[in-house]
């Protein structure tokens, strides 16, 4: 029987969140699957990963220079080395790092390395620092790889001057259509429910963010454009958990717009804030191939989003959607004015509709399993 492992920092908000339906096309194929990451939920026996057959609690460390790493790479090098791995394919910038130093011997056995870069962290505008931590890292790296598949156009060129095995452009991971998909009817039926649970007018424009809650995300241009607007009918819910939501609620205060701004915390219903809202923003520094913006299109929402990699793969200005430079509070303003005219609303809708098509994940699977066979003959 052949084997894949799939490895990534963790569990809970990488393993489960995006690869899924991937463990369950290998099953189906008739592979042993077994994924490899570290445990993150409260509670560890909470930690049940379907279509999953063998499970390696790996400590990952997000920060690269943490010693625990040190113990998550022999740890790593013990699965690979054990396991006799046809595919090992890994994610998240610290588990492929350590997976492609692990698998240098596995390779030379026949083993194949994939690794999906889910947004590299030197790109144009980023910081002189990360090109000369994070570039020369990736580019040595690059060696040990053998199937190189990038999210995003921008990340696509660049892994194609790399001295590794063969680079692919694929659209992200893929979303499930139908869980995000709306009707007029279905979108009346979920407002009214998200108006009565955090006491919203029923005439009110909903703007949604969702996304953890720190500096990255950048929520914060968002809640200044809104203190400048001064309309009282523009409500704001960001769906997510992170180390600044006492200070956005601080700052909610001061711009006297604190019953405006809603911070919702995690939510596992977030399709139903999808159906419910009017318009998504998105206001990020930095993305490889936003997810949450595929999501919002998928429920024909319009978006607002910065001018940066990902989002403007996938975001055409005024046809689905707006571009603002991320510190643009003026033009955030103004790009949500543009978004509370119905009309505008319901040609972005039809035209969301149509792109998020190209994220359908029956579609990315079938690109996917083009990739993989070329990097592993089936028997």
């Amino acid at each position: 029987m052949k084997k894949v492992l799939f490895v990534a920092t963790v569990v809970k908000t990488h393993i489960m969140e995006f690869h899924i339906p991937y463990l369950k096309m290998f099953k189906e194929m008739g592979w042993e699957t077994a994924v490899a990451a570290r445990n993150d939920y409260e509670s560890p026996a909470a930690c049940v990963i379907p279509y999953c057959d063998m499970y390696y609690d790996i400590p990952f460390e997000r920060n690269p220079l943490k010693l625990d790493n040190l113990k998550a790479y022999k740890r790593l090098k013990k699965v690979i080395d054990e396991g006799e791995y046809n595919i090992i394919h890994c994610h998240t910038p610290v588990g492929a790092m350590l997976t492609r130093l692990s698998a240098k011997q596995a390779r030379k056995r026949g083993t194949r390395v994939f690794y999906t870069a889910h947004g590299f962290h030197f790109y144009k505008g980023s910081p002189t620092i990360n090109w000369l931590l994070y570039y020369p890292v990736e580019k040595w790296l690059s060696r040990y790889t053998d199937v190189f598949i990038t999210i995003n156009k921008e990340d696509y060129e660049r892994a194609k001057t790399f001295k590794g095995g063969k680079v692919y452009y694929v659209p992200g991971v893929g979303i499930d259509l139908n869980k995000f998909r709306t009707t007029e009817d279905l979108h009346k039926e979920k407002r009214n429910r998200l108006c009565s649970e955090f006491n919203i007018p029923n005439d009110a424009i909903i703007l949604l963010s969702v996304g953890e809650v720190n500096k990255n995300k950048n929520h914060r241009v968002v809640i200044e454009a809104l203190g400048k607007i001064k309309c009282r009918t523009i409500y704001y819910i960001i769906c997510g958990r992170g180390p600044l939501i006492e200070e956005y609620k601080e700052l909610s205060k001061q711009l006297n717009i604190e019953e405006q701004v809603i911070l919702a915390g995690y939510r596992t219903d977030v399709a139903d804030f999808y159906k419910a809202a009017d318009v998504f923003v998105f206001p990020s520094f930095r993305e490889g191939l936003p997810v949450s913006v595929m999501e919002a299109m998928a429920s024909g929402l319009p978006v607002i989003a910065t001018r940066i990699r990902g989002s403007s793969d996938i975001v055409k200005e005024k046809v689905n959607g707006i571009l603002l430079e991320p510190l643009d509070v003026d033009g955030f303003g103004k790009a949500i004015i543009e978004m509370c005219d119905p009309k505008k609303r319901k040609q972005i809708f039809d035209a969301n509709e149509a792109k998020a098509s190209e994220f359908n994940l029956p579609k990315i699977l079938n690109e996917y399993q083009k990739i993989y066979g070329e990097g592993e003959k089936y028997e």
